[in-house]
């Protein structure tokens, strides 16, 4: 069973955290999840990091502020900077020690670049594998939704326009009934060709579980950044970065141009996936995620200090 911990930040916010695995473990993984969802959009990941790598790593997630069973904030933290706090500040909590592979689905992804632009000291003795999910270090450079260059722009207004009504809305909750009449435009605008009912159904409780603060307040820090000069910096990290061809929200390109800043990244694009890709294709994310974490333990393992025996 997995342990509960609430880790409460400076200004009052309550993380709702979730560990696996013993505390005294080689490497942690944390797995960060994206705008508006929860710690559960990582569940078929967490299932075979347990299954593959039992008692070698720790797995931690947790709900972002706003997000799930963590409380509301004040509406100017609603940002990006602030999410590369608190996920510092998690680390400090609840894996002081050893060596960090830090995975990120959109928001998430974000998340992590955040923190390594914010608390670069802390990143570099910390971290030690990447992987990146359906997210962007560009903003909305590259989102069209999969449509027309025109059309994309007035859904962008809208969009952005509707984000500043429910930023103000503070700790309120989407109505269950307006998502389930919405649950057809989630569907369209999250998954690609194919999208199991189970999958929907969690994706629309994540969402009903999100204050429209939260929901309202990310959305111009998430269209700003821009972030490529400081993954510039961490070539040096095994990574992996992948992306469906029909993500209409963080497209092809947008994992393009992590690859071309991290040139060891393994690119992995999933045909016909759209942009819930640890639900959609948990075998490319887990041998991705996988694939990162063996290369971080071999190095742990050989940078080990080993005592000889004098004869």
């Amino acid at each position: 069973m997995p342990e509960h911990v609430e880790v409460r930040l400076p200004d009052d916010v309550c993380l709702h955290v979730e560990a696996t695995g013993p505390a005294d473990a080689e490497v942690t993984v944390v797995l960060l999840h994206g705008w508006t969802l929860d710690g559960r959009a990582w569940h078929r990941q967490l299932a075979d990091l347990r299954e593959r790598f039992d008692g070698a790593v720790r797995v931690v997630t947790y709900d972002a502020r706003g997000h799930g069973r963590s409380s509301c904030m004040a509406l100017p933290t609603a940002t990006l900077a602030q999410l590369g706090d608190d996920l510092a500040a998690v680390l400090d909590e609840v894996a002081p020690d050893g060596r960090v592979v830090l995975a990120g689905h959109s928001m998430g992804g974000m998340t992590i670049m955040e923190y390594a632009h914010r608390h670069p000291e802390h990143f570099a003795a910390r971290a030690a594998g990447l992987v990146f999910v359906s997210t962007t270090a560009e903003g909305h450079t590259h989102t069209a939704y999969g449509l027309s260059p025109r059309i994309a722009r007035l859904i962008r207004l809208a969009e952005t326009t509707g984000a500043g009504v429910l930023a103000r809305c503070g700790s309120w909750r989407p109505p269950r009934a307006l998502l389930r009449a919405l649950r057809p435009s989630i569907r369209w605008m999250l998954f690609g060709d194919r999208c199991d009912p189970h999958d929907i159904r969690l994706v629309t409780s994540a969402v009903a579980r999100a204050s429209l603060r939260s929901i309202g307040g990310f959305r111009a820090s998430i269209g700003a950044q821009h972030r490529l000069d400081t993954l510039a910096r961490l070539a040096h990290l095994p990574a992996a970065a992948l992306v469906g061809d029909r993500d209409r929200l963080t497209p092809p390109p947008c994992a393009e141009s992590i690859a071309a800043v991290l040139p060891a990244t393994e690119l992995t694009v999933c045909p016909g996936a759209g942009h819930m890709l640890m639900m959609e294709r948990p075998a490319e994310v887990n041998a991705a995620l996988g694939g990162v974490l063996r290369q971080v333990l071999a190095d742990a393992r050989s940078a080990a200090p080993t005592t000889t025996r004098k004869g």
